[in-house]
């Protein structure tokens, strides 16, 4: 029997960033999230209001991104993780 296990790869600049005492999680606009989707999500796993969350998905879609928590590495990336399999564009600065 054999398992088949998804790798994950990180760029230096992830790497790098592991170092940095605060890195922000980014939220990216993209062509096939609803308002509705987006702001579910930040208020199901971030804790936001609705109306924070719906100024941030305003600004996302407006400016094209948004930093939507700050952190340390391991905070943010789990969130990031937990955001992507959502389906939401997010990255780590």
């Amino acid at each position: 029997m054999s398992v088949e296990v998804e790798q994950e790869t990180f760029t230096l600049e992830e790497i790098l960033a592991v170092t940095k005492d605060s890195n922000k999680l980014i939220l990216w606009n993209d062509d096939f999230n609803t308002f509705e989707h987006v702001i579910h999500c930040l208020m199901h796993y971030l804790q936001y209001s609705e109306t924070e969350a719906s100024r941030i998905a305003w600004t996302v879609h407006t400016k094209g991104k948004c930093t939507i928590l700050e952190g340390s590495f391991t905070e943010v990336e789990v969130y990031r993780k937990i955001l992507k399999t959502e389906g939401l564009t997010v990255s780590v600065e």
